[in-house]
């Protein structure tokens, strides 16, 4: 007889173990709101309402465009924005033309973006016009075969009025970024469309053909070696997430969610966006985060739900205005990521009556594979695994289960586990294994269940950097790093950092003929050449690497010196 999980004891009266996901695709979820609610706000954007009605409708007309640039079914598109409401309807738009969405962290450059360009063998992107050149420079870098055919741009104020003032204006700092006007680049063999064209198209929207067991998403992530993985997510993968989203967190249309987290990672992209348009609730949309700007639309719009990263939160917290938001609307909060500081968690309870609930996901999970119950959450906890999720903690090596309370590897099964690596069947095969004669997931982090069957991440058996939530790769970065030219050789380490928990350093060896080179030149390099949360901010300079009797460079005794030299006297 199987044992009853102990974590059932505290599940959600209300909610099923396991759910049934409808036989439709991803698109039914904003076809049918779009009926039901034409005229509810399903995006708002410094004050500009984007309703259920026009959202479809703008969706179709980029999946009309694209069918007439030549996209067909199972096609990737890849998507690079800032959040903003021009990257909703992409997204949708993509799906709608029964293509395959491929979301591209806007922070990455040029060298960046080739891979994501290349590799899901990409001839359509959309990106917003400040970002336009580098995905064209990232482009011409290529190939001539492996090339952009085409590249679809939009400026922020293709979204909202420019002249906005108010509690629903941007901050001062941002105007520049957000209201200037981009020339086109120049795309080599290819051509450049601006929003307006797209929008005044008189193509016909194809035939809607793709199904739950298509292919809808392929976000990419990275790991231990090599250039980062595309995963591969079916709609009924992200379906079973955002239906899972809406029930977990006692979601209704009603609600108003303040949607900060970013819209090109798993976490903004599957409970939040596809989560919200399954509800049918209304997002309100910042671009990045400012804790002013998030004070305000808290208040203003009445927001009764935040997904966000600790950090966020403190940082609101800190605010010398936060006397004057009135955060009395919000029924929700919560995140992952990161683990929420116990006394920040305290405090939203004591003051707010609000428990920060913690979740637990992957891009390989579509996101969330546990979550805290909202009646009976423990801070800095994952969480119990969610609906028709098996969960267990094994011995990395022999792959036997754990007893309770000791330390091994977090394998996940459930309807939201990825199909694997996008052309990549090597590494596909390195992460599932076969237990209990299921198929689980590896998730390469260390953890423990407690007596209650909740998680709790301890370790991680993956070399990897936390830098206020973003995950950061050393061996992508010791990748890019190696193409300076001053570099003979450089290992990326983690640093303590008060603020982001981490942060991320370089160990970098000169080559002799580029001893003058500074810790500044590097740091500038990198800048130019990588997303701004990967760019170490320090650099320590020696005449060698630690290595094994192999050539193998010892990163974890570079890493253990440098938590000695800061841990606390």
């Amino acid at each position: 007889m199987t044992q009853t999980p102990a974590h059932y004891k505290f599940w959600p009266k209300r909610l099923p173990y396991a759910i049934t996901i409808p036989d439709v695709s991803l698109w039914d979820n904003l076809e049918t709101n779009a009926r039901r609610y034409p005229h509810k706000a399903a995006l708002v954007f410094f004050g500009q309402v984007v309703t259920y009605r026009e959202l479809l409708q703008k969706a179709e007309l980029i999946a009309a465009c694209l069918r007439g640039l030549g996209v067909q079914k199972g096609d990737r598109v890849v998507v690079s924005m800032q959040n903003c409401p021009q990257l909703v309807m992409a997204h949708f738009g993509i799906l709608r033309a029964n293509a395959v969405v491929v979301p591209v962290n806007p922070m990455n450059r040029a060298e960046e973006l080739k891979h994501y360009i290349s590799d899901p063998r990409a001839k359509v992107a959309l990106t917003t016009a400040d970002l336009a050149p580098e995905m064209a420079k990232a482009s011409d870098a290529l190939p001539a075969h492996e090339r952009l055919g085409h590249l679809i741009t939009t400026h922020f104020t293709d979204a909202f009025d420019a002249a906005v003032a108010g509690d629903d204006a941007p901050p001062a700092a941002w105007r520049d970024w957000l209201t200037t006007r981009h020339a086109p680049p120049a795309l080599q063999g290819g051509q450049v469309h601006d929003w307006v064209e797209v929008m005044a198209t008189t193509s016909a929207v194809p035939a809607l053909t793709v199904g739950p067991g298509d292919m809808a998403l392929l976000p990419y992530t990275s790991g231990t070696t090599g250039l980062p993985k595309g995963c591969i997510h079916l709609h009924s993968s992200i379906m079973h997430n955002a239906i899972s989203a809406g029930l977990w967190g006692t979601g209704s249309p009603e609600g108003v969610v303040l949607t900060v987290v970013p819209m090109f990672h798993i976490t903004g992209i599957v409970p939040l966006m596809h989560g919200c348009i399954r509800m049918g609730v209304t997002m309100v949309i910042m671009p990045r985060w400012d804790r002013e700007l998030a004070g305000r639309m808290i208040s203003r719009w009445k927001v009764t739900s935040w997904t966000n990263i600790p950090t966020m939160v403190i940082d609101l917290l800190g605010s010398p205005n936060f006397a004057s938001f009135d955060l009395s609307s919000l029924s929700g909060i919560g995140g992952g990521g990161a683990a929420m500081p116990q006394a920040v968690a305290q405090r939203l309870f004591d003051q707010y009556g609000l428990r920060y609930v913690e979740g637990y996901g992957l891009t390989e999970t579509a996101a969330p594979s546990h979550n805290n119950p909202a009646d009976n959450p423990k801070q800095q906890c994952l969480g119990i695994p969610i609906f028709g999720t098996d969960s267990r903690v094994v011995d990395p090596d022999t792959l036997q289960e754990m007893p309770q309370g000791e330390q091994g590897e977090i394998i996940i099964h459930g309807p939201q586990v990825f199909q694997g690596y996008w052309g990549n069947p090597e590494a596909t095969a390195q992460v599932f294994i076969e237990f209990e004669g299921k198929k689980f997931f590896r998730s390469g982090d260390l953890g423990r269940v407690d007596e209650d069957g909740y998680f709790f991440i301890t370790d991680r058996l993956k070399r990897m950097i936390n830098a206020s939530g973003f995950k950061v790769w050393p061996a992508e970065v010791e990748s890019l790093m190696f193409k300076h030219p001053a570099i003979q050789e450089a290992c990326i380490i983690s640093t303590l950092d008060a603020y982001r928990g981490e942060s991320v350093k370089a160990v970098v060896v000169l080559r002799a003929s580029h001893k003058a080179t500074t810790e500044q030149d590097i740091i500038t390099w990198c800048r130019d050449n990588m997303a701004v949360y990967k760019v170490p901010r320090t650099v320590q300079f020696v005449d060698a690497l630690p290595k094994t009797g192999s050539g193998k460079v010892m990163w974890r005794s570079l890493q253990e010196a440098e938590a000695q030299a800061v841990a606390p006297n």
